[in-house]
């Protein structure tokens, strides 16, 4: 089924479930309370009736005196004596007989009782109670009460089929109601699965979905698609010119690779031409590292170790590089850090001048790794360019794989001037130890 459908069904199950509930309640209700009134109706008349056998007995024989209506339906009655004996009875008997066993039960029990029995075609709501023991012919006898429930039990059916209908007739309501509003609802989705299948079938990242007329759900995901479709046309675009970035730079040592393959067939190997060779090679070697360094960054997980910021710039401590340090821990990858950090300090040996300084710092919850030198630096113009993949010498990757790495661990990298900086969220409850030295993480000494 499809989601129009399903919805419709559900919407009507639901209405017809719920005005089917609340009918019956009301349907018990209703039924309990009109065979209570016939209850307390029966009962008044038995009271009434006892109370003429206690102050006018000759009168109980009279044509008529026991007939009185209850409610819509006549009244039934009979007055017995001690034995059972019909001593006076209603004319809207006519030939029937009530059970007398009700009476002598009651008789004999001192109670009053309520019992439905069947009389001839009709159901009887009958009420027997005992008389007062007095004179008269009906002393220590009883009196029965009967009414047909033929007409109450007409109501309740009708209310039945009242509530069934009602429940029908809510469902149909609610399922054209759900229908109308389906319809108008999945409309914009008909437009956005025909543009999706169109760019599913066309393969082409640039079309876009229709624009939503509209501000729901619907619309949102309308939005939200779109944004997701930019970002695969921008993420494929960079595949694009990765690719032919990666295959220009790769061109050019496998170029000089094969000139001097040939000439070492001709002419036989000698130190200039072994030393090409290997530096070929090297350079081959070194781009396949950076791009396979660059991809693994670009797919790793987040990173969830702690990592000494300051342990890492000591490591990188050499001759003509100087460390500065205050003790910082991060969440991250320590040799993906510790390899961003080579390519900085690299990158400044080969285009800087002078001492190169590697910084480690802290302020408002950032740690920063910092690596300058005492040249000129990067112009303002190319301070983003310069971490773009392929935008400098050597592999062109250095930069871009320390952009990526500082990226993956919730942080940036950029350039001032002579300076390189991977801004990274420091861990503050275990970023520094103390005064003595002491690691917070193990306790007092």
């Amino acid at each position: 089924m499809s989601l129009r459908l399903r919805s419709i069904f559900a919407a009507a199950l639901a209405t017809m479930i719920t005005v089917a509930v609340l009918g019956s309640a009301i349907d018990v209700l209703v039924a309990r309370h009109l065979r209570g009134e016939l209850d307390r109706t029966l009962r008044t008349r038995a009271v009434e009736v006892a109370q003429l056998a206690a102050s006018a007995p000759s009168l109980l024989t009279t044509p008529g005196a026991l007939d009185s209506p209850v409610g819509a339906t006549q009244a039934m009655v009979e007055v017995v004596d001690a034995r059972g004996r019909i001593v006076a009875r209603s004319l809207s008997l006519g030939g029937r007989v009530l059970p007398q066993a009700v009476a002598r039960e009651a008789i004999r029990g001192g109670r009053a009782r309520f019992t439905s029995v069947d009389v001839g075609d009709q159901k009887l709501r009958v009420y027997a109670a005992p008389l007062a023991t007095v004179s008269g012919p009906v002393s220590g006898g009883g009196v029965i009460v009967g009414a047909s429930t033929n007409g109450l039990m007409d109501t309740i059916r009708a209310l039945h089929a009242l509530t069934l209908l009602a429940a029908l007739g809510a469902a149909a309501v609610g399922a054209a109601a759900i229908a109308l509003l389906m319809r108008g609802a999945l409309r914009p989705l008909a437009r956005l699965d025909r543009a999706a299948d169109e760019i599913g079938r066309t393969g082409d990242a640039r079309r876009r979905l229709p624009a939503p007329d509209r501000a729901d759900e619907v619309g949102r995901l309308a939005t939200t698609l779109n944004a997701m479709l930019e970002s695969l046309e921008t993420a494929r675009e960079a595949e694009r010119r990765f690719v032919a970035d990666a295959s220009h730079e790769l061109r050019t040592p496998l170029t000089a690779l094969r000139g001097n393959v040939e000439h070492l067939a001709r002419h036989g190997a000698t130190p200039a031409l072994v030393a090409d060779l290997q530096a070929d090679a090297e350079r081959l070697a070194r781009l396949a590292d950076d791009l396979l360094a660059l991809s693994r960054e670009e797919a790793a997980p987040a990173p969830d170790e702690d990592v000494r910021l300051d342990e890492l710039a000591q490591e990188a401590a050499a001759a003509d590089v100087d460390v500065a340090t205050v003790p910082v821990v991060v969440r991250g990858d320590g040799a993906a850090l510790g390899r961003a950090l080579t390519n900085l300090v690299d990158n400044a040996r080969r285009h800087g001048r002078g001492r190169i300084t590697v910084t480690v710092g802290e302020s408002d919850g950032l740690a920063t790794l910092s690596v300058e030198d005492e040249g000129t630096g990067i112009a303002p113009a190319d301070r983003e360019r310069v971490f773009e993949r392929f935008a400098g010498r050597g592999s062109g990757l250095g930069l871009a794989i320390v952009r990526a790495t500082a990226e993956r661990h919730g942080g940036r990298a950029f350039a001032d001037g002579a300076r390189v900086t991977i801004e990274l969220v420091r861990k503050a409850s275990e970023s520094t130890r103390n005064a003595s030295g002491q690691d917070p993480r193990k306790g007092p000494p």
